[in-house]
């Protein structure tokens, strides 16, 4: 099998690779396409908690993008976490050198420890410079309210935060609703034009260290590999409910999902 498409990830590392970059090339890979990254942080983290982020620095991250896409184009990009304003900034630089038109930001703020993984700084310009310049936002539900004010209690109050989102200039959203207490999770899609709930059971589990960083990054791989953005984001919630339905039970905390459910291996390999 050839890769479908290279994707390029922009994100923060997972020293316990459940979530990150590790999340997102074993996510990419495991959907058949060819994964390239530009680490922005380094951090030290097992399934209970962040010890601690180490930042790269922002030229250096910029770098790693230019360099490689230089050689590599990618079809799309998925960035993640982006710690400083100085990063962002540098990120901004670089997609626009690059000249990729599918790009999906995951901005990640908290780790699922509650460890912050983010400047206030660093939000008003992904705010104000970012959000304008990619297909897709996928914030969850306490994300969402960092960026828009609105406090979200139920499916309502995610359909409104997604109308702030697209006036501060977002093409497409995905708000992601694991965060509310209740039997099912719902999934807000939604631009000026559509709007789409997902609707899935919840798995009763406490292993979903990563879901975020691989449902971006699973969207990204379908998107580009041509399927539309909405059908992008149906397809990439499909793969993350199976991969926290068979999840492999690691570590001792918030362990991670099962990257590797949707790989069937032929038969000279098993």
């Amino acid at each position: 099998m050839k890769p479908r498409s290279k994707i390029l990830i922009i994100a923060g590392s997972d020293s316990s690779g459940g979530a990150g970059i590790q999340a997102d090339i074993k996510t990419v890979t495991s959907l058949g396409s060819y994964a390239m990254s530009a680490v922005t942080a380094v951090t030290v983290q097992n399934t209970r908690g962040v010890k601690s982020v180490i930042a790269i620095s922002p030229i250096e991250i910029k770098n790693q993008i230019v360099y490689t896409a230089k050689d590599i184009k990618p079809d799309a990009i998925k960035i993640g976490m982006l710690h400083s304003s100085k990063v962002v900034n540098n990120v901004l630089e670089s997609i626009e050198k690059i000249k990729v038109k599918k790009i999906i930001l995951d901005p990640v703020m908290v780790a699922k420890g509650g460890a912050k993984l983010i400047s206030d700084r660093a939000i008003k310009i992904l705010k104000k410079k970012l959000i304008n310049k990619v297909s897709l936002i996928t914030p969850n539900i306490p994300e969402a309210e960092v960026l828009t004010g609105v406090k979200i209690k139920n499916t309502d109050d995610m359909i409104i935060a997604g109308h702030k989102l697209i006036k501060l200039g977002a093409k497409n959203v995905l708000i992601k609703g694991g965060h509310l207490k209740s039997k099912k999770v719902e999934d807000v899609f939604l631009n000026k034009s559509d709007l789409k709930v997902f609707v899935n059971l919840r798995k009763n589990t406490k292993n979903t260290h990563g879901t975020g960083c691989s449902l971006s990054s699973a969207i990204t791989t379908f998107f580009s590999c041509g399927k539309s953005i909405k059908k992008a984001c149906e397809l990439g919630i499909k793969y993350v409910n199976s991969a926290i339905l068979t999840n492999p039970k690691y570590g001792k905390g918030h362990g991670p999902i099962n990257h590797l459910c949707s790989i069937h291996l032929i038969k000279r390999f098993r």
